[in-house]
């Protein structure tokens, strides 16, 4: 498979190129990123090399798949003449993965340059959606944030109540490489911060795919309207996402009867593991994997549900890696199958 990157010196689009690099089925042909244009990829990112690559100022080379790791807007600007060569499209921005044009310009604050692809655009959350990802041509790379939110509470929708809190901390590269006063290290440092109070671009996107399992899982009867509420704080740590999840239960169930549920849904997922204990973003660092632990509240009838992954891997470039592998009829795992750091 050939393979390119649009906008590689930002966090994800890195993250990209380090795993594509050693993917055993791909050849990485052309790297863009403006800032850098004209730099050799290894000067400008050492621990990539040894590598030929060029950053270039555009993308002009013939690929197979594409991959965008521009910022929104950008990103959907070019995903017509990519669809247009024949490549596949991968975008890791937000500009596909609401359905709802409206609903995408009330929370980004641009007009869509392209809401005609939105149709054929596939949420590429593997666990959720693997066969439509596998005859996609154009993937909407889900959101980090949204991934733990998502993959912690899917599995029972149907057996909470649809008022749900999603309580996230993130590390400091999920606000990506551009300087701002509150990522700087004396600022974020031995601090924690809440944030986006006021409502996170992140949380229409969790909303709207909760809605549609809780819809799936109902079978047909009309779903109650979701009170979603979702707050993401600032931790002094580089990478990683843990996402604690609150819904209190519709009727009495047991821990096992969730924990078989969860075995169901992931069983076959090669990424999404259930955890035997409270996972540590510790346990996910470097890796494409996902960890969930659910657990109840006896005294309240709450659920409570902890999951964790590393931003920049499952929560951007390896999840983009595992759909490119589904749409290409690959191994799911395959450039994937490194296991965390640890410690």
């Amino acid at each position: 498979m050939r393979a390119a990157i649009v906008n590689v010196t930002g966090y994800a689009g890195v993250e990209l190129a380090r795993l594509l690099l050693r993917h055993p089925e791909v050849q990485l042909v052309q790297v863009t990123g403006r800032g850098s244009a004209g730099q050799p990829l290894v000067d400008v990112f050492p621990h990539l090399g040894p590598s030929a690559l060029m950053i270039e100022p555009e993308l002009t080379a013939s690929a197979d798949v594409v991959f965008s790791a521009l910022p929104h807007k950008a990103s959907a600007a070019i995903a017509q003449a990519v669809l247009a060569s024949g490549a596949r499209f991968i975008d890791i921005s937000a500009d596909f993965r609401l359905r709802d044009v409206a609903v995408y310009e009330q929370w980004y604050q641009v007009s869509h340059p392209c809401p005609e692809l939105l149709a054929q655009a596939v949420y590429g959350l593997p666990e959720l959606y693997r066969a439509r990802i596998r005859e996609a041509r154009l993937i909407a790379n889900p959101g980090c944030y949204p991934t733990s939110a998502i993959l912690a509470l899917a599995p029972v929708m149907e057996l909470i109540e649809p008022d749900i809190i999603v309580d996230s901390k993130s590390g400091v590269s999920g606000a990506g490489r551009t300087l701002s006063l509150t990522h700087h290290y004396s600022e974020a440092n031995e601090s924690c911060q809440a944030y986006g109070l006021a409502g996170h671009r992140h949380m229409p996107e969790i909303a709207q795919e909760l809605a549609t399992q809780l819809k799936l899982r109902l079978a047909g009867d009309e779903p109650p309207p979701l009170a979603l509420t979702f707050v993401p704080h600032l931790v002094p740590m580089t990478r990683g996402i843990l996402s604690t999840c609150y819904a209190r239960l519709r009727r009495e169930c047991t821990l096992e009867e969730l924990r078989e549920r969860y075995r169901a849904s992931y069983g076959d997922a090669p990424f999404t593991r259930l955890s035997e204990q409270p996972p540590q973003t510790k346990q996910t660092w470097g890796s494409n994997y996902c960890l969930v632990y659910p657990t109840v509240d006896k005294r309240t009838g709450r659920l409570v549900v902890v999951s964790c992954l590393d931003n920049l891997v499952k929560g951007a470039a390896g999840q983009a890696i595992q759909n490119m592998n589904l749409m290409c009829g690959l191994d799911e795992r395959a450039g994937l199958a490194a296991l965390p750091v640890y410690p």
